[in-house]
């Protein structure tokens, strides 16, 4: 019996820069009133999920930032784990040597060295504002940094941007892609899946009991580390390649597919 459901929200709750379907909301009140517990976990800031938890009408926990924060859509932070400041500090400068875009997070604020067309695209997608502050602007609040993105110009870039990062800070952060275009940094051994244990825990959930769902590349952990792991149709390869369980993809509705197949 599944008491504990972790969504992802782009790709999985709802198509990036659209809203929830009214399916899904149904899904999450049904599921809601028949006592399982619900919460978000997703790569976007606090605030940029804020907005989800607000359609769906409910009050929940989110895990953002991949992992490193979980506070509740009511304010209450549950946990926090921020970067190493020399970690942030060294990322900064690595990406700055290569002229490749990187972006910064501090109390919940997004900093930018400067404004390209990979920030325009990323606050239109994800409804917030950068605040362009320059590379030293960058290192000067290097402090509470829940991690750092870097937005490429296609998948492709993203590709080279990973390769890059793994050789040069392998086993000293976490790594992870979130969309085709998104990189992510995040201090070592914060994912989802963390999250999701110290929610467990505080619920006193046992693992088996416990469902996750999502479509990305930093989806994965969480998906199988969780008793039931669920793919949405659209997931990467390696996603649907790790979970026995696929659903319909997210245009169709496969969030409300899968919460009547493996929960009511």
């Amino acid at each position: 019996m599944i008491k504990l459901f972790v969504t992802d929200i782009d790709g999985t709750l709802l198509m990036p820069g659209k809203k929830i379907s009214e399916k899904n909301i149904a899904a999450v009140h049904e599921m809601i009133k028949a006592g399982v517990k619900f919460v978000i976990a997703t790569g976007r800031m606090h605030c940029a999920a804020l907005p989800i938890a607000a359609q769906l009408g409910v009050s929940v926990p989110i895990i953002s930032y991949n992992g490193a924060l979980i506070k509740s859509s009511a304010g209450e932070v549950l946990n926090a784990q921020y970067m190493a400041e020399e970690k942030v500090l060294a990322l900064i400068n690595f990406f700055e040597e290569r002229d490749w875009h990187l972006q910064s997070y501090s109390g919940d604020v997004l900093y930018v060295p400067k404004r390209g067309e990979g920030v325009k695209f990323y606050e239109s997608m994800l409804n917030v504002t950068a605040q362009e502050v320059g590379w030293d602007g960058l290192r000067e609040r290097a402090k509470n940094v829940p991690k750092l993105l870097s937005v490429s110009p296609n998948a492709e870039e993203t590709a080279v941007r990973l390769s890059a990062a793994e050789k040069f800070f392998g086993g000293q952060i976490e790594i992870t892609r979130s969309a085709p275009r998104f990189c992510e940094f995040m201090s070592l051994g914060v994912s989802k899946a963390s999250a999701i244990k110290i929610l467990a825990e505080k619920f006193d959930i046992a693992n088996e009991e416990i469902l996750a769902i999502g479509d990305s590349d930093n989806d994965l952990q969480m998906i199988t580390s969780v008793g039931c792991g669920v793919a949405m149709g659209n997931a990467v390869p390696a996603v649907k390649a790790a979970c026995p369980r696929i659903t319909d993809t997210c245009e169709n509705d496969g969030f409300a597919k899968a919460v009547y197949d493996y929960v009511l």
